[in-house]
């Protein structure tokens, strides 16, 4: 072999040396292709069932136990003012997915799917060089507006074998390092029946603190025991999922958020409801290098912000995305819109009021027509009971909890009259969060909060004329929504 030859590979060794002191060396082609897209970060979306947000760890719950949820936490941002405007699974999964409220994108009641034609996340994503894929529950349609590589689940888990096979989230996660991914990982805990638990763990009625909104009573603190052990389930998921992305995914680029979408199926436990125990959701984002650990916000968001803001994240631009259906005044673009600035700690602030809409027309144990509007400032929610003269039914009024309580109401009036409440509410409820946060004390006749009232009504109305809701004419038109999806 050539001295000449010797010294152009020492030179081309030699040079490759320094460029890797500088951090410069030359990549491979894979190394090449996977900085390409370094830039957009993979999204992990983990979504917990029926869980209030108040019940973890990062929320101050001092008695359920979720370690996982204080794992993100730490690492990440706390949204304490983070809301659905749906406490149900279908209208609160597809206003997720869309940015668009439910009346507007069509699947306002419960079990309906939107118009044709609406657009979600995954087309959106698509069209920036995402995979999209979804494990677990699904809740949505038609599928022409959720195309999601769908990776398996079950909906509604009886508690026997693999309800959520995080193992098939691997091979999706691996399959192209060049190329991002979103991947949801939508869980069944803690929807009732509660009948899952960890290994090991068990929670001890005498031992809980129950909140302020429930009745005190021994079946009560059974059933939540049951409760959150499947919110301790769920955690362990989690965690495994943080896992998964750890050991395989880009830890250090990857948009990771957990949500406990809506309130629990107690009565009073928000689902159902208008109530902040029902809209109000825990939401959790860790993004290394973007947010900052352990930092909370008190930011007002909803949930149709949540596509702006990972359109804006993964390098898209909001204002020149078609979501696919117009609002009532033909103006296309989102409901939402991005909170990334909140995200990055640029900005403290959002939104100025939220808002609220629940169709009881075709849910179980429903009534004829129960529809109920809310909205939100930072201190004051406004409800209001469009057929407030009816009785209001649902799967909770005639449950194992409510039936206990009637039995107490017989002989305590307080019991009694927090009993009647559930089922028999007057046309309009106002309760000042700061000092009433559980809403147990109506001020609606309060004259000093008359201005306040009004005012609120006034955002109410103008945002249902902006969405087309029509109040009880939209309400008579769930069941054709929900014909739809069954015939589709």
């Amino acid at each position: 072999m050539s001295s000449s030859i010797l010294r152009r590979d020492f030179l081309k060794q030699a040079g490759v040396v320094s460029l890797m002191a500088m951090g410069l060396a030359p990549k491979s082609r894979a190394d090449q292709a996977e900085s390409a897209t370094s830039d957009k970060p993979d999204i992990v979306l983990f979504i917990a069932d029926d869980m209030a947000w108040h019940d973890c760890q990062p929320y101050g719950s001092p008695i359920v136990q979720t370690p996982n949820m204080a794992k993100l936490a730490a690492k990440g941002m706390c949204f304490d003012a983070m809301f659905t405007s749906t406490a149900m699974c279908a209208p609160t999964r597809q206003q997720l997915y869309t940015g668009l409220f439910p009346v507007r994108n069509g699947a306002w009641p419960n079990h309906s799917w939107v118009y044709d034609g609406t657009k979600s996340l995954v087309h959106h994503l698509r069209s920036l060089g995402y995979r999209v894929g979804l494990l677990g529950k699904q809740h949505y349609g038609p599928p022409a507006s959720f195309p999601f590589e769908f990776l398996g689940g079950i909906h509604h888990d009886g508690g026997q074998g693999t309800d959520l096979a995080l193992d098939k989230s691997e091979p999706f996660i691996t399959r192209d390092r060049r190329q991002p991914y979103c991947l949801i990982v939508a869980a069944n805990q803690p929807h009732s029946p509660w009948n899952r638990t960890v290994p090991g763990l068990s929670y001890n009625p005498v031992d809980i603190k129950v909140p302020p909104y429930l009745i005190d009573c021994p079946v009560t603190r059974r059933l939540l025991c049951r409760y959150y052990a499947e919110i301790t389930y769920v955690d362990d998921q989690l965690g495994r999922c943080m896992d998964t992305v750890e050991r395989l995914g880009r830890p250090e680029n990857t948009l990771f958020i957990f949500t406990s979408e809506q309130g629990n199926s107690f009565p009073f436990g928000g689902k159902w409801t208008c109530y902040d125990t029902g809209l109000k959701t825990a939401f959790i984002v860790c993004w290394p290098g973007k947010v900052k650990p352990a930092a909370r916000t008190s930011a007002m968001t909803q949930y149709v912000d949540v596509v702006p803001t990972l359109i804006e994240a993964a390098g898209g631009k909001v204002s020149d995305v078609d979501p696919g259906r117009p609002d009532a005044k033909g103006n296309s673009g989102f409901d939402g819109r991005s909170f990334l600035e909140v995200l990055l700690g640029k900005t403290s602030t959002f939104r100025d009021y939220v808002y609220g809409v629940h169709t009881s027309r075709g849910i179980i144990n429903g009534p004829q027509a129960y529809p109920i509007r809310s909205v939100r400032s930072g201190r004051y929610k406004y409800i209001w009971n469009l057929n407030w003269t009816a009785q209001f039914t649902n799967a909770a009024t005639r449950g194992e909890p409510i039936v206990s309580w009637r039995n107490l109401a017989k002989d305590n009036p307080d019991i009694a009259a927090r009993v009647r409440f559930y089922q028999y509410r007057p046309e309009e409820e106002l309760y000042d969060l700061q000092d009433d946060p559980w809403e147990l004390n109506n001020r609606a006749g309060d004259q000093s909060l008359a201005p306040i009232k009004t005012e609120l009504r006034k955002k109410l109305l103008d945002w249902m004329e902006q969405q087309g809701d029509k109040g009880m004419d939209t309400e008579m038109q769930a069941l054709f929504r929900q014909k739809k999806a069954e015939d589709e």
